[in-house]
C-alpha cells in the first residue's frame, strides 16, 4: 500500500507527501513517485507514521499560535505578518486556520495527541473557539471574521453562531 496527500489548491500547491506502508513494495512507491513527478510535484517519501510532515509541524506552529494570541503576546494580525515576512509562509497561522476550518485543526490535533503525545495538547482558546461556533470562513467568522459569509448566510436563513459565554477577554 502507499498512500499521497495533495495539498490545496492542489493545482496551486507544488508538494506531494508519498507515504511508504510497512509492506509498500519499491515498484509500488516508485509507481507513486512517477504519478507525482508527472503532475508536476515536488515529492518526499516519509514512513507511514501519524499524520504527514507537513500536517504535523503545521499543526504544532497553529497551536503555537493560539497560545501566544491567548497570552496577548501579539494580535492575530501581528502574528500572521511574522510568519509571512519572517518565515516567508505564504499565509499566516490564523488565516491558515481560517480557511481549513478550526474544528478541523482541532480535530487534527486531538488525534495526533492521541497518537503522539501532549506536545500535541491544543490550545485552549482554539478548543473555546470551535466550541462558540468560530469555525473560520466556513461559519463567517473564525480568528478573523468574515461578514460577506454571514451575509450570504443570512440571506438563506442560516444564522451566525452566538458566542460562547466560555470566550475570555483575550486579545483576538
Amino acid at each position: 500500500m502507499c498512500i499521497r496527500d495533495s495539498f490545496n489548491p492542489v493545482h496551486k500547491m507544488k508538494l506531494l507527501e508519498v507515504v511508504r506502508a510497512l509492506e509498500t513494495d519499491d515498484d509500488t512507491l516508485a509507481a507513486a513517485v512517477e504519478v507525482g513527478k508527472r503532475m508536476r510535484k515536488e515529492v518526499v517519501v516519509i514512513k507511514e507514521s501519524p499524520g504527514f510532515i507537513t500536517s504535523r509541524i503545521n499543526a504544532m506552529i497553529g497551536n503555537e499560535a493560539f497560545y501566544m494570541l491567548q497570552e496577548g503576546v501579539a494580535s492575530a494580525a501581528d502574528i500572521d505578518k511574522a510568519l509571512k515576512l519572517g518565515l516567508n509562509h505564504p499565509m499566516g497561522p490564523f488565516e491558515l486556520v481560517d480557511l481549513v476550518g478550526l474544528d478541523t485543526r482541532l480535530n487534527i490535533l486531538e488525534s495526533l495527541r492521541k497518537s503522539l503525545g501532549e506536545k500535541f495538547r491544543p490550545a485552549p482558546l482554539l478548543v473555546q473557539y470551535v466550541k462558540a461556533g468560530r469555525l473560520g470562513r466556513k461559519s463567517g467568522r473564525g480568528v478573523y471574521e468574515y461578514p460577506e459569509v454571514a451575509a450570504e448566510k443570512s440571506k438563506i436563513g442560516v444564522s451566525a453562531p452566538e458566542p460562547a459565554s466560555t470566550l475570555t477577554g483575550v486579545q483576538r
